[in-house]
């Protein structure tokens, strides 16, 4: 299935029914009086967090949802019907924006969340509402008020606990293999992941958590260059960062310090506070230095990085080196820190959206 994280939509609710002006007329009732009944309310539109749902594809090609209007009233005190809400389904994480004032309107972070997002018109009303003593026969009656409409950005952030950052072919998706079930593409040439993958990391019983994997970052994926920046939101609801550099890159001219600094660089251009979430190194594919130079190649990286020694780890993904142990203090660490609440999203200025969509001009440069 194509993975879809973003989408545009128009909603609206379904207008009310219109009330009616009509008299009974039955066999020695020459003058019954009013007996108009009222229209139905307009049907709402809501949005549900399924767990069974896993892109935005459904919204990718149909882009406006209505619900059913309420009937009209109709004579003898009858009633026109409720119109039927409609209840669109979307993935859990999924954020939902008003695309004309970029206000956040709901984020449906948990399975069966639902959200009202646009409310039926209410019914109109019959002339049995409008007689009185000295009005008898009314003839007036009321229309049926319009449903809310509604313009919407929805937006796809996975949930997860730990995410992937690195260059193109660094290793992240070999990472995910060895620690969990995922089983992402794995190929010897870059861009092999077009699009996030999760996996679960079990530690022991009862203790796990969650890793994303999204695909590489070049320098000037601010700008557009390679597959951009689309897929950093990703990692906004992670609470840890893991930065995979290889030590062992295939291409002669490449710099693991040079290509260390361009993935921070671009974090920063992307988002300053996700640059500042706890962020680990992780030295990939030492099994393919020679073993009298893999200490010195390691120091002298890591003195040209200013890199902390303690929030780095060595692995050899492909045959699970110091995998485990760092899923440990992974763990370790995930039990220390508190999950984020919606209160949390709040204070951190999540109420609004950029411009969207971005203005070229207001970009910084590489």
């Amino acid at each position: 299935m194509k993975f879809i994280d973003e989408a545009r939509i128009s909603i609206a609710a379904g207008d009310g029914g219109n009330g009616i002006a009509s008299f009974r007329r039955e066999k020695y009732e020459p003058e019954g009086g009013p007996d108009g009944g009222d229209g139905g309310h307009g049907g709402n539109v809501h949005f549900v967090a399924d767990r069974n749902v896993n892109t935005l594809i459904e919204y990718r090609y149909v882009r406006r949802f209505r619900a059913k209007r309420g009937e009209n009233g109709r004579s003898s005190d009858c009633y026109g019907k409720r119109g039927q809400d409609l209840t669109l389904r979307v993935p859990i994480g999924t954020v939902i924006a008003d695309l004309n004032s970029n206000q956040v309107l709901a984020d449906l972070d948990c399975d069966g969340k639902k959200v009202l997002l646009a409310k039926g018109g209410r019914g109109g009303l019959g002339n049995v509402h409008f007689k009185s003593s000295v009005n008898r026969t009314p003839r007036q009656c009321t229309r049926g008020e319009p449903g809310e409409q509604r313009d919407l950005r929805l937006e796809l952030r996975l949930l997860a606990d730990v995410g992937l950052l690195g260059l193109p072919n660094a290793g992240k998706s070999t990472l995910l293999r060895a620690v969990s079930a995922a089983r992402p593409k794995v190929a010897d040439y870059p861009f092999t992941t077009l699009e996030p993958h999760l996996g679960v990391v079990r530690v022991d019983d009862g203790r796990s958590f969650v890793i994303a994997d999204i695909p590489g970052l070049i320098s000037g994926a601010a700008n557009g260059a390679g597959l951009g920046i689309r897929f950093l939101k990703h990692l906004k609801r992670t609470r840890l960062l893991l930065h995979i550099v290889d030590l062992a890159p295939n291409d002669p001219a490449a710099d693991p310090v040079r290509d260390a600094q361009t993935i921070v660089r671009e974090l920063e251009r992307y988002d300053p506070e996700l640059a500042e979430k706890p962020r680990w190194l992780v030295l990939s594919k030492l099994d393919l230095i020679p073993p009298d130079e893999l200490e010195a190649r390691i120091a002298s990286f890591l003195q040209a990085c200013e890199a902390d020694h303690a929030a780095c780890f060595r692995i050899s993904a492909i045959n699970g080196g110091g995998c485990v142990e760092l899923t440990q203090r992974l763990q370790e660490a995930l039990d220390g820190m508190p999950r984020p609440t919606a209160a949390d999203a709040e204070a951190a200025g999540e109420g609004s959206w950029p411009e969207w969509p971005p203005n070229e001009a207001d970009r910084r440069p590489v």
